[in-house]
């Protein structure tokens, strides 16, 4: 494990999370009141990326928040579940000794970390048994089987089952790998539900949302300092604060 103190924000790298061995990192606020809130944030269908979240749990913990960020693998027989859940299991028991809220905590996940975020607020009893305080999530697709719960989150709403939460949904206009219609469909249907969802939209791509651009060269996302992309992470970390509840002054949807 290795750890670094900017100005602002605290980082642990390498906290090993669950029984697997699979490591996470934590980005908190380097003075603060504690308990800090609490977001677990997921990455895509890439696996072991949880550096490609950087920039941006860099940027949400600024605002005060106690940020964890683990691996998972897509690839591993069960789609990646396991890894998932036993970093659930990780931020219930472990966050307060991280400085945080292991009792109410935001779950967020980006691209196929998206639909794995609501389907644990869908199907509760399958990933736990409770609820995160609410989910966030960014650039996402929602018709395709989540990966915690093997349920479409589209289909599970159309089921008539309730999130039970606030949903935030953030998504770039021009996202080619997952296009800003799947947030919107998704916000519809909530919306018809009755459900409590907010939607907003970049002037970015799928990489950009998070703060990165695609290297081809490396198949990867990498940090970048385009000011689109910089722009939309500061948009998606402020709506991880205002899910926690921790918006600074002057932050609004």
């Amino acid at each position: 494990m290795t750890s670094d103190t900017g100005a602002a924000v605290r980082v642990e790298r390498g906290l090993v999370y669950g029984p697997g061995g699979k490591q996470l990192d934590a980005y908190r606020p380097a003075q603060g009141s504690r308990p800090a809130p609490t977001v677990l944030l997921w990455h895509g269908i890439g696996p072991d990326e949880r550096d490609i979240l950087a920039p941006l749990a860099h940027t949400a913990a600024a605002h005060g928040l106690l940020v964890l960020v683990p691996d998972w693998r897509s690839d591993a027989a069960d789609g990646g579940r396991a890894q998932l859940l036993e970093s659930l299991a990780f931020v219930r028991g472990e966050a307060g000794g991280l400085g945080g809220d292991g009792e109410s905590f935001v779950l967020a996940g980006w691209s196929a970390g998206a639909g794995a975020a609501l389907g644990v607020a869908l199907r509760p009893e399958d990933t736990g048994g409770r609820r995160p305080a609410a989910v966030v999530g960014v650039a996402g697709r929602y018709d395709l089987l989540a990966r915690t719960t093997g349920s479409a989150p589209l289909a599970d709403l159309a089921a008539g089952r309730d999130p039970g939460v606030p949903v935030h949904l953030v998504h770039g206009t021009r996202d080619t790998v997952l296009p800003p219609e799947h947030s919107r469909d998704l916000a519809q249907a909530l919306r018809t539900a009755g459900r409590a969802v907010t939607l907003q939209e970049s002037d970015t791509d799928h990489a950009g949302v998070i703060m990165t651009a695609y290297d081809p060269a490396a198949d990867r996302c990498v940090p970048t300092a385009d000011e689109r992309a910089v722009a939309a992470g500061r948009l998606v970390a402020g709506v991880l604060a205002v899910a926690c509840g921790a918006a600074r002054p002057g932050h609004s949807l």
